[in-house]
C-alpha cells in the first residue's frame, strides 16, 4: 500500500476549457430534445475495465454503444448512475479521483481530484449521488505523508455539487466511521454507510443514526456476531440498498461452530423512505459476493459468485444453483427482468434467463473489469 499512497494524481486542470462547466450542467432542462428522447429509450449496463474504459452497454442488443475513456490511471471501477439515466460517476485513478461522463456522448462533466498537498486520500467504493441528482457524496481515508512516517487522519463524508463541473471541491463535510464501503442517497437528504454495521448520515446536519445493528447487535450468546460485506450492493432498479452478511445460531452456550446453523442475512433499506429490515434469508451454504431482487417479486433474490443462484426469501429456500465457468463479483437484471447479466472479476459479462438460470449469452469487453461494479441505467416509469 505504500507505494499506492505515495503515489501522484495527474494534473486534470488540463482538461478544463472555456465554457466546460456550463456545457456540463446536469439539469434535465438542459437535455435536447433528442438527448431526451433517446434516454427515455435507453436500457444500459455499466461497467469499467482496465486500462480505464467505462462501457455503456445497450441491452437491448447486449453490445457496447460506446466506451468512454477515463482519465489518470485504473481504480477500483466503483460507480454510480444518476436516477434519470443520464449521467454515470466513476471512481478512478488508484482509488483517488471521480469522474462524471454524460452517458449518450462520453462526455466529461465533472472531476474531483481528492488528494491534494502531502494529503493522499483514497475512497474504497463509495461514492452516490443525491435522488435530485445536484449533490455526490464520497467517504474519504485521507493519509498524510510525512518524510519519514504515515499520519492516518479521521475518514469523513464530502459532498460536492455536481454543477461545479470540472475540478470540483467539496462543499461540506462530516465525520464518519471507518469500514466504510458501499454507499446510497435517500429520498429524504440521507446517505446509508455500509460498516460495521449500517448507518445512516444526515447530508445537512452531519446528524448519525444507526439503520441496522450488525457488529453492535445483542442477540444474545447463542448468535454469531454477523460478518457484514458490502463490495457489491446493487438496488437502483427498486431504489434500495442491499448489504449481505453471514451469522451463525449456535445449539447452546457453549457456542459448538461444527454444530452451529450457518445463514445469509441482509440488511435492506427502502431508499424513498430510509426504513430498513434487517433478517436472515436463507442458509448459508456458498460464497456470494452481490444479491440482486427481482422486481416481479422482491421476495426472489439472486445471488452471485462462483455459482449463479435464487432464492426465496419468504421461505428461507436456495430456489436453483448453476455453477458459473469462472468467479464473478457483480450481478444485475433486465429491465424485464428476463435476464440476469453477471459481471466483475474478468473481462466477459455471462447472461442468463432468469427462470432457468441457464446461460443464453456473453459480452465479451476488452479489459479485465477487477473489483468494478456493474450497473444498469434507465429512466424510471
Amino acid at each position: 500500500m505504500g507505494a499506492i499512497l505515495m503515489s501522484l494524481i495527474p494534473d486534470l486542470r488540463a482538461l478544463r476549457a472555456a465554457g466546460a462547466i456550463a456545457a456540463a450542467a446536469l439539469a434535465t432542462a438542459c437535455a435536447t430534445p433528442a438527448q431526451k428522447s433517446a434516454t427515455s429509450d435507453a436500457e444500459y449496463l455499466l461497467t469499467v475495465t482496465r486500462p480505464g474504459l467505462l462501457h455503456v452497454i445497450d441491452m437491448k442488443t447486449d453490445r457496447i454503444a460506446r466506451s468512454c475513456e477515463l482519465p489518470g490511471k485504473f481504480g477500483s471501477g466503483a460507480l454510480v448512475p444518476t436516477r434519470d439515466g443520464r449521467h454515470a460517476f466513476v471512481l478512478g485513478n488508484l482509488w483517488e479521483d471521480v469522474y462524471g461522463f454524460e452517458l449518450e456522448t462520453c462526455k466529461l462533466v465533472f472531476s474531483a481530484r481528492q488528494s491534494e498537498g502531502d494529503v493522499t486520500v483514497k475512497t474504497v467504493q463509495s461514492l452516490a449521488v443525491s435522488a435530485d441528482g445536484s449533490e455526490l457524496y464520497t467517504v474519504q481515508n485521507p493519509v498524510r505523508r510525512g518524510a519519514d512516517r504515515f499520519e492516518v487522519l479521521p475518514p469523513r463524508l464530502a459532498v460536492y455539487r455536481i454543477a461545479d463541473g470540472l475540478d470540483a471541491k467539496p462543499v461540506r463535510s462530516f465525520p464518519v466511521k471507518r469500514r466504510i464501503t458501499k454507499i446510497a442517497a435517500t429520498a429524504g437528504g440521507e446517505v446509508i454507510l455500509g460498516g460495521a454495521d449500517v448507518e445512516a448520515i444526515d447530508v445537512r446536519s452531519g446528524a448519525v443514526r444507526t439503520v441496522s445493528a450488525l457488529a453492535s447487535w445483542d442477540r444474545g450468546p447463542r448468535w454469531l456476531t454477523p460478518d457484514a460485506f458490502a463490495m457489491h450492493s446493487q438496488g437502483e432498479h427498486l431504489n434500495e440498498y442491499v448489504m449481505p452478511y453471514v451469522t451463525a445460531k449456535f445449539a447452546d452456550d457453549r457456542q459448538d461452530m461444527a454444530s452451529a446453523e450457518w445463514w445469509w442475512g441482509m440488511s435492506r433499506v427502502d431508499l424513498a423512505t430510509g426504513k430498513a429490515e434487517a433478517r436472515e434469508i436463507f442458509p448459508f451454504e456458498f460464497v456470494i459476493f452481490s444479491l440482486v431482487a427481482d422486481p416481479r417479486d422482491r421476495n426472489i433474490l439472486y445471488g452471485a459468485f462462483n455459482t449463479l443462484s435464487r432464492h426465496d426469501i419468504e421461505k428461507r429456500e436456495t430456489l436453483k444453483v448453476v455453477e458459473l465457468d469462472h468467479t464473478y463479483y457483480s450481478l444485475q437484471l433486465s429491465r424485464d427482468a428476463s435476464r440476469v447479466y453477471v459481471g466483475g472479476a474478468g473481462s466477459t459479462i455471462s447472461i442468463h434467463d432468469s427462470g432457468t438460470l441457464e446461460k443464453i449469452g456473453t459480452i465479451q469487453l476488452p479489459g479485465d473489469m477487477s473489483t468494478a461494479d456493474v450497473r444498469v441505467a434507465w429512466r424510471r416509469p
